[in-house]
């Protein structure tokens, strides 16, 4: 065997011994020096180099791409290199859509479809692979490769595109399917397949191709069950109130041709065709269909049990014991508000030690016809733990004597464990000037000693009472807000104390002493927002976002202002809301009414508020398209080519080679 090296050494002018010259004599020159070659290329491979990144290319087809007249379901596909193709199903769409799933394969350089549906006369079919197409080796892909043959005599050309985010926070919406409608009807969506479907890719843009001219609906669907139209209430949807009407023109590009990466050789004009509309702009949403059933009733403890509605209801369930008296046999907490949720406190010690609860529920109950009807449940509740009997109750009382007993005998009566209703306490040492003290204990009250709470503000070297209100939340019956009447002080020094037993629980227990010290943070720790408004309906908010895209506070628009006060440093965005309906909070959207969800705006930019410092904006929500408003900082769906960068950066990096 010839030394590869020696052939390279060959190639560079290397002189090389006689009985080699003999060699190459007898051997053509094209053959040496592809020998030569790859012996070099091989030795090359062994020092690294740069990773390819070149996509596949397309090469042939059968039947050849744009054919008329196709008859063929079978079509092959072929590239310059070895190709797979990635989650196939999710990522390449066929229009029309097909009822029957097509076999999508790649084998060796070819990707093979077989269509098993019967081909459509007259219409043009569209393959649209995304970027389902990559090498093998690599996994480079081939971006937007989209194949296209006709049944009839003419090739629909004209494409619809646009863009899908999310209405109520504008992310966009990956991996949706759009389609349209020749069949104008409200009822198509809900009853027939699309004509012609596209996907949203990473950054929510969809493209629609091979479309006929005409007039059309588009819709965008989260099909769960791949049957092209709207048919379950949890699939997410999005509708234009337009009609779309495809078009063309003519545009005119500048193509660069370049001598090296500095100077420009030829600037040459060239007309291409440009398909409109092009910016169609669908917010997706899902709507809020309820069906009212009981979902689950639960009791975790003897004292307290749950029932859990799938949706709201106007008023409380009807609830009659079978086996106990339900006359003021319960203290009610309504943790949502929308009587969903519902935990029952079981007030007497006679009930709560019943080891199976029998009652009898009436409530409205969703039907097949979507109508609510009355309906009645009997259920029987049986405890996880086991309530204990008065006589497990009277044995304990008389140990806890006895031990206090023998513990004062030995002169030790300090070190007696009490046992007192527990509560969590809020009252952070450095006190926010708009917060306030909350209270939250582990049951509901029966009893509250007001005179045994004491608020306290520190004025030179004196501590004077102040006046409070002590509120119980709306919701929650456990949870209590201190609110002092005059506000907090800036920097001022305060007290919270409570002597024990102010506060008595349910089921017998009192609170012990409470005593909580705070200072109210400095004006100068804060910072304010102003926002001035233009474009906004009569009724809007605007919500103050963090980092996280999550929301901080929440503000009404008056006379085009919305302003933020005492906000700590850091990052804001925003986020304003056209509150139609005045509830205050954002509103889905309705197929059926064609009511679209309320219009959602994010301020173009992240503020950075520093301590002491005022930021003052104009806001214009309609100065730019939906699409360029939320900052790429605050979106949680980042687009597919700035993770292929960094992934090719990180695999670079641990190849040792760099650009």
């Amino acid at each position: 065997m010839i030394d590869n090296f020696y052939f390279c050494s060959m190639l560079n002018g290397s002189h090389y011994s006689n009985r080699m010259k003999s060699f190459f004599r007898r051997l053509s020159i094209a053959v040496a020096i592809g020998g030569i070659l790859y012996s070099c290329a091989s030795i090359g491979s062994l020092q690294g180099g740069p990773y390819d990144e070149d996509p596949p290319r397309f090469v042939t087809a059968s039947p050849r791409p744009g054919a008329l007249h196709n008859t063929k379901k079978k079509i092959a596909i072929e590239f310059d290199e070895f190709i797979t193709l990635e989650k196939p199903n999710e990522k390449i769409v066929i229009s029309p859509p097909q009822v029957q799933q097509p076999e999508i394969k790649a084998s060796s350089k070819k990707v093979i479809v077989n269509l098993q549906d019967s081909l459509k006369s007259n219409v043009t079919y569209t393959i649209d692979f995304g970027d389902a197409i990559r090498d093998n080796n690599e996994g480079n892909a081939l971006e937007a490769f989209t194949y296209t043959f006709s049944t009839g005599a003419v090739l629909d050309t004209m494409a619809i595109a646009g863009t899908l985010l999310n209405a109520e926070n504008l992310e966009p919406i990956k991996g949706m399917l759009v389609g349209l409608h020749s069949n104008l009807a409200d009822s198509a969506f809900t009853a027939l397949p699309f004509d012609r479907v596209g996907l949203t890719d990473s950054r929510g843009r969809f493209s629609i191709r091979g479309v006929a001219p005409g007039q059309y609906r588009i819709y965008a669907l989260q099909d769960a069950d791949q049957n092209y139209y709207y048919s379950q209430p949890t699939e997410a949807i999005a509708f234009n109130d337009s009609l779309v009407i495809p078009s063309s023109e003519i545009r005119l590009r500048h193509d660069t041709l370049w001598v090296d990466s500095l100077t420009i050789d030829t600037i040459i004009d060239r007309n291409y065709t440009h398909y409109l509309p092009d910016d169609v702009m669908l917010r997706g949403f899902k709507e809020k269909r309820y069906s009212q059933r009981l979902a689950r009733s639960e009791r975790l403890t003897p004292k307290e049990f749950s029932l859990y509605f799938t949706a709201p209801a106007d008023s409380l369930p009807v609830l009659k014991g079978l086996n106990f008296d339900e006359k003021d046999a319960f203290v009610i907490e309504q943790t949502t508000g929308r009587n969903d949720t519902l935990h029952y406190w079981i007030k007497d010690s006679l009930v709560y030690q019943i080891d199976t609860l029998k009652m009898s529920l009436s409530y409205l109950y969703t039907d097949s016809l979507q109508q609510l009807v009355p309906r009645t449940d009997t259920l029987k509740l049986v405890s996880k733990q086991r309530p204990k009997s008065e006589k497990e109750l009277e044995k304990e009382r008389k140990e806890r004597e006895k031990e206090l007993e023998k513990k004062r005998k030995r002169g030790d009566a300090d070190t007696i464990q009490t046992n007192f209703l527990p509560v969590d306490v809020y009252a952070p040492s450095s006190m926010d000037v708009y917060d306030y003290i909350t209270l939250t204990f582990q049951e509901p009250l029966s009893s509250i000693n007001d005179t045994a709470i004491h608020l306290r503000q520190q004025v030179d070297s004196l501590w004077n009472d102040m006046a409070f209100d002590l509120v119980r939340d709306s919701l929650d019956h456990k949870v209590y807000n201190v609110l002092p009447k005059k506000d907090w002080e800036f920097d001022g020094s305060y007290s919270f104390e409570v002597d024990s037993m102010a506060f008595h629980g349910l089921y017998g227990l009192f609170t012990d002493k409470i005593k909580k010290d705070f200072k109210v943070k400095k004006q100068e720790d804060y910072g304010a927002i102003f926002f001035n408004v233009s474009g906004a309906d009569s009724l809007a908010f605007v919500e103050l976002l963090d980092a996280q895209d999550n929301v901080v506070r929440s503000v009404p628009v008056v006379d085009g202002k919305a302003d933020f006060y005492f906000l700590a440093p850091g990052k804001y965005g925003a986020r304003l809301i056209n509150d139609k309906n005045g509830d205050g909070v954002w509103t889905t959207g309705d197929y059926a009414t064609k009511r679209q969800p309320e219009e959602v705006f994010y301020y173009w930019q992240v503020l950075e508020l520093k301590a002491n410092f005022e930021l003052t904006q104009t806001w214009n929500i309609k100065d730019r398209p939906l699409d360029k408003q939320k900052p790429d900082e605050l979106k949680k769906q980042k687009p597919d080519e700035d993770t292929k960068k960094k992934n090719n950066r990180n695999r670079n990096s641990s190849s040792g080679y760099s650009y």
